[in-house]
């Protein structure tokens, strides 16, 4: 919701509500239009019952133990029609509990029907920009407050600079970092630990260390930030270093570091840890399990995977999602297909990374016929609306594109990306069209998957940003044999047109996946010694793990040396 649609529907209820009640004070002030001045027995004992109930009311606001949003849509009606909402405590107090409910339309309006909002009734409606899907909105509303008088303090920058992590909007972040200044409250320990959260979740180490190495007290939430932050951005020496002279850990300390190495492609370091971490004593979470059985499945661990999966069973009273998908993708990628689809009929309720996880193993590391047959069963399972209706997303396309790659389906394949784009509205990246010029030339259409190649849009997007996606689905998607294949495809379409940066970018996107980083600067310094486009920075790091294995056919051997 816009700035201007907010205040003109608030402008709108709070015009509705004072004609209401100015309607209810005529009734009752007009002796022509009330029965009686002096109400009669009966009258007396409704007005008794009226007000026990706006006492209910009240109480069950001041004790916190309204329980459900119908009883405080009954709750607000009553406090309206009596007049008491308009009292700043009670409309703070349903300002609250409409938060606490998680409707964040419902806490919109609500604001909008109080008078003079208070620093309170402000904070909480920040808090509940940091919980919704629009947090950058925040920034926006907190500045408009401003203009009106309002007065921030400490509780307003913390959800402030978590709608900024969110939105990984460092330069918001830095403008409100400045506004923590202004108003003094930048040494405020809580502040602090959100600022770092903020700097480490926009890739910004620098600034979260100069805040970190400032603060004149730290605690065990301040630690596991700037750790949290270091392992975020790949720099596990630094990481690990701050991890070694934590004067206290916990297991979110654990947890960041073992992700960190895991992120970094190297599970078996993550496997030592945790082994470390339970000799030590401490107990491990959902977070941890997943962490464990990804790196079981990414080192095609299954002994030690199946033992973790015994643990769990004997320890965990009732698997989470995450869980479940994690055991999923696990025997995937240890081969056991079978066991995987076993642990996803198990699942009651399954949500699109779950989906996603049962449907790339078939089609990567199983039987590919039975992936597209998944896939069917979702999407009709989503058009009918019925139990689970998760869309398809662009991981969802990517297994299946490569399934029809392994088995030949060039009609499928097309029919499938065409829907992609025409029927959910996914624009294809790198990955699906890298995808798309492998189905041809399993068909042995060469000639076409090279010109898929060669005309790359030029605002193609960038996956680096979700390098985790991306490394978990496409562990095998390069050209059968050897990354050369691919390279030679790039440099011949640069010979062909050696001004033109999408190439430039390709053969960067195949050396990055390959892990080739010499080349990878190579490339970058032809590109600067030719001024061609702008030189990418060092994200392609993260896409070290993209386009791993899907087979293409020898016939592109004899054509790429032709064209080479």
């Amino acid at each position: 919701m816009n700035g201007k649609n907010f205040y003109a529907r608030a402008g709108s209820i709070q015009t509705h509500i004072r004609n209401r009640n100015c309607h209810l004070e005529l009734l009752h002030s007009n002796p022509t239009l009330s029965q009686s001045r002096s109400p009669s027995p009966s009258c007396s004992s409704v007005e008794n019952r009226t007000f026990s109930i706006y006492h209910s009311s009240l109480k069950l606001l001041r004790g916190c133990t309204c329980r459900s949003i119908k009883q405080l849509l009954q709750i607000q009606a009553h406090l309206l029609t009596s007049g008491i909402f308009y009292n700043p405590y009670w409309s703070s107090r349903v300002l609250q509990h409409s938060l606490h409910f998680g409707d964040f339309d419902y806490t919109v309006l609500i604001f909008g029907c109080i008078d003079s909002p208070n620093t309170f009734c402000v904070n909480t409606l920040i808090e509940g920009y940091s919980n919704s899907s629009i947090p950058r909105q925040a920034v926006g509303f907190y500045f408009e407050m401003l203009k009106n008088g309002f007065s921030p303090n400490s509780f307003t920058f913390v959800p402030l600079f978590g709608c900024c992590a969110k939105a990984v909007c460092v330069e918001s972040g830095q403008k409100l970092h400045g506004q923590a200044v202004k108003t003094c409250v930048d040494w405020v320990l809580p502040v602090q630990n959100s600022l770092i959260h903020m700097y480490g979740y926009c890739g910004a180490a620098g600034y979260a260390r100069k805040v970190f190495d400032l603060m004149s007290q730290k605690d065990l939430v301040s630690w596991n930030s700037i750790l949290h932050c270091y392992a975020g951005v790949g720099d596990l020496n630094v990481a690990r270093k701050l991890f070694d002279i934590m004067p206290e850990r916990n297991v979110v300390s654990w947890n960041t570091i073992i992700n960190g190495y895991l992120n970094g492609g190297k599970p078996e370091v993550s496997l030592l840890l945790y082994r470390e971490m339970v000799e030590k004593g401490l107990r491990m979470n959902d977070t941890t399990a997943v962490c464990m059985l990804t790196a079981c499945g990414r080192s095609a661990r299954l002994k030690e995977g199946r033992s973790l999966h015994g643990f769990l069973y004997k320890t965990v009273l009732k698997f989470s999602i995450m869980i479940y998908t994690a055991l999923i993708d696990m025997y995937s990628r240890c081969q056991k297909v079978g066991t995987a689809r076993r642990v996803f009929n198990l699942t009651t309720y399954r949500n699109l990374v779950c989906w996603n996880a049962m449907i790339l193993g078939y089609c990567i590391h199983g039987n590919p016929e039975d992936g597209l047959k998944l896939y069917a069963e979702m999407a009709n399972q989503f058009r009918s609306g019925d139990g689970e209706t998760n869309p398809p997303d662009e991981v969802t396309f990517i297994s299946i594109l490569c399934a029809c790659a392994r088995t030949g389906k060039l009609t499928e394949g097309r029919k499938y990306f065409s829907e992609m784009v025409s029927v959910y509205n996914i624009k294809p990246n790198f990955a699906h069209y890298w995808c798309m010029a492998n189905v041809h030339v399993s068909a042995g259409l060469v000639q076409e998957a090279e010109e898929i190649l060669r005309n790359l849009p030029g605002d193609i997007e960038d996956l680096s940003s979700e390098f985790v996606v991306w490394a978990n689905l496409l562990a095998s998607c390069r050209f059968q044999g050897d990354i050369e294949l691919g390279e030679r495809i790039a440099k011949s379409l640069i010979d062909r047109e050696p001004r033109n940066f999408a190439y430039y970018r390709l053969l960067l996107n195949i050396y990055a996946v390959a892990g080739r980083w010499e080349d990878v600067a190579a490339v970058k310094d032809v590109m600067e010694e030719r001024r061609i486009g702008r030189i990418p920075g060092s994200r392609l790091v993260d896409l070290k793990e993209i386009v791993h294995g899907l087979k293409v056919k020898h016939i592109l051997q004899e054509v790429i040396l032709e064209v080479t």
